[in-house]
């Protein structure tokens, strides 16, 4: 077992404490996680967390945040170069050090958290997948890796899974990020099924919305039935976690379809009894 200083130990437990108190569409550190890793699972969020929220938390200009951006990025890298300005930052690369993890995942969401503030419409829908690569993919990456799994087939079949998550996400999210000015959905796409922007602003019932995010749904269900081929690789409590969090993606999409594609007036969540449910459910799979 590893042995660590009481400050390492001290930070650990900071940073579960941090993941257990910030909520999400399923537990971070959930039943499938080992024990032994959810010390390490917990820190990665912290970080993911901390910068997502300076990207989007406070009343702060885009200058600020950029700046606060740059700030954390330098003192991810002042870390693993070995110097510290918190406990946090130590036992962040205790981690990385700990279990091998490939820095460039942690920078490249950085990428991501910079580009929420920098870029706000996106021209097409691979301008799109270009951000989830950043945002999203690598958080399954390090997962993969947490586990000991980097097989080439295997990161990229998560990469899919991570990209359909966070589509999914913004599918769900669509009146939230209108409100921070944001749009993921591509300006392409809108123009070909016939809508503006001001579609996100009127909540009348619009049927070229509806078809639009129909679309976008059905596309990220082939998403996820691609990267379904990740199961292969993986054993254990870790298939289950994963098993759990796919049907969870595919559940909003459900839920999505229910509300008639309306996620204008209707945001879809999971509930704790979904929650339940597609526990039950993962076992199965």
């Amino acid at each position: 077992m590893e042995e660590y200083s009481r400050e390492l130990k001290e930070a650990y437990d900071e940073a579960v404490r941090f993941t257990k108190s910030h909520y999400e569409n399923f537990p971070v550190i959930s039943v499938f996680v080992p024990k032994h890793l959810q010390k390490h699972v917990a820190v990665i969020y912290r970080f993911a967390r901390q910068a997502d929220d300076i990207a989007d938390e406070g009343h702060f200009s885009a200058e600020e945040r950029i700046a606060k951006l740059d700030e954390y990025n330098q003192e991810l890298k002042s870390a693993i170069d070995g110097k510290y300005s918190t406990s946090f930052w130590k036992a962040l690369n205790n981690t990385i050090d700990e279990k091998g993890l490939s820095t460039a995942n942690f920078f490249n969401l950085l990428k991501a958290f910079r580009q929420d503030v920098s870029k706000k419409r996106y021209e097409t829908f691979d301008d799109v997948l270009d951000y989830c690569s950043n945002s999203a993919n690598p958080v399954g990456r390090l997962i993969l890796e947490l586990n000991g799994i980097k097989h080439p087939d295997a990161l990229n079949h998560s990469d899919k899974i991570c990209t359909a998550l966070q589509l999914a996400n913004f599918y769900q999210d669509v009146s939230i990020d209108y409100e921070k000015d944001r749009v993921y959905i591509s300006e392409d796409e809108m123009k070909l099924y016939g809508i503006s922007e001001k579609a996100f602003e009127n909540y009348d019932k619009n049927d070229k919305f509806e078809q639009l995010m129909k679309y976008q749904v059905e596309r990220v269900r082939l998403l996820f039935a691609v990267g379904k081929n990740l199961m292969k690789h993986l054993s254990g409590l870790l298939r289950f976690q994963i098993a759990w969090t796919i049907l969870g993606g595919e559940e909003i999409l459900v839920k999505i379809e229910q509300a008639g594609y309306d996620t204008r007036n209707f945001r879809p969540v999971l509930s704790k009894t979904d929650m339940i449910k597609l526990l039950l459910r993962s076992w199965k799979k």
